[in-house]
């Protein structure tokens, strides 16, 4: 699902989120120097990756920005359009100028059993809140699977660099606050686009902040916590941007209208997510079909 960064203070300290797009969470707490550098960091663009595959975007979100009536822009629930248009425009010349090449170095010097091993251990810190999630939505199955991989894979796995669990049968999955408020029925809100954390609709704004309060890696104290999480988020953001270069230039090159499409595509992952996979009939207004038609 969607990737996504968000920073919170409270007083003197501070603390950032990143979430990719399998439900990656990522807490860390500094001073004011190790602020600058991991703002700038979360700043390259990682709005922009949301998704591995890209799904078809509504036709009424894609118009060209100079085409699009007032009317357009209430159905697409998008007040701040212009606004969000100027923060997406700084993100991605961020992202062009510097994350993606940074991604791209990271790619070919590191082989791919090795990226593999970086995301392993980063989804593995994720469980946490994964398994928070589960339990809030009342799906203790699944709070359960999320339970047995993490410690399988913190153990076997060698502190989740493997992924043995996932061969056993143990598929991971992802869940947020956001998810959580949406399967009880929490609007999304208006769209709204942020500066440094990408698309933040207050449903999802809000559901980060209570996940970076769930994550453990926020409660634990020091310089050697935070210098781990430090180096935990920025090689989230590369290993992130490195998995997504060709979806997001097809994704580009693709659109009308590459703004429209980003928001499409994020608000579709994210009912999709809060669904847990399961396709939404109803909001399609497939016609019914009698199965004695088909004889």
């Amino acid at each position: 699902m969607p990737v996504t960064v968000s920073r919170r203070g409270l007083g003197n300290r501070w603390f950032i989120l990143i979430s990719d797009k399998q439900g990656m969470r990522i807490g860390i707490e500094g001073n004011v120097v190790s602020r600058l550098a991991v703002a700038f960091a979360a700043a390259l663009g990682l709005g922009l990756a949301l998704v591995a595959a890209p799904l078809p975007a509504m036709a009424n979100e894609t118009a060209p920005a100079g085409e699009r009536s007032d009317e357009v822009r209430i159905d697409a629930n998008d007040p701040l359009e212009d606004v969000n248009r100027v923060f997406f425009s700084v993100n991605n010349g961020i992202d062009t100028v510097l994350l993606r090449p940074v991604a791209e170095v990271y790619r070919f010097v590191i082989p791919g059993f090795g990226r593999n091993g970086i995301r392993n251990f980063l989804d593995n810190l994720a469980t946490p809140v994964v398994f928070a999630n589960d339990v809030f939505q009342g799906e203790f199955s699944r709070a359960g699977t999320t339970a047995a991989r993490f410690g399988i894979n913190t153990t076997i796995g060698i502190g989740g660099v493997l992924d043995p669990a996932e061969a056993w049968g143990l598929e991971r999955h992802s869940e947020d606050f956001g998810q959580t408020l949406g399967v009880y029925g929490v609007g999304e809100g208006p769209y709204l686009y942020l500066p440094l954390l990408g698309p933040s609709p207050p449903r999802d704004l809000l559901g980060r902040g209570v996940d970076m309060a769930l994550d453990p890696i926020n409660w634990i104290g020091g310089d050697t916590a935070e210098i781990v999480g430090i180096s935990t988020t920025v090689l989230n953001v590369i290993d992130i941007r490195a998995r997504n270069i060709e979806t997001l230039d097809e994704l580009e090159r693709s659109s009308i209208d590459y703004y429209a499409a980003v928001r499409s595509l994020y608000r579709q992952s994210r009912r999709t997510a809060i669904r847990n996979g399961e396709i939404d009939f109803e909001r399609y207004d497939l016609p019914d079909i009698d199965p004695s038609d088909l004889d």
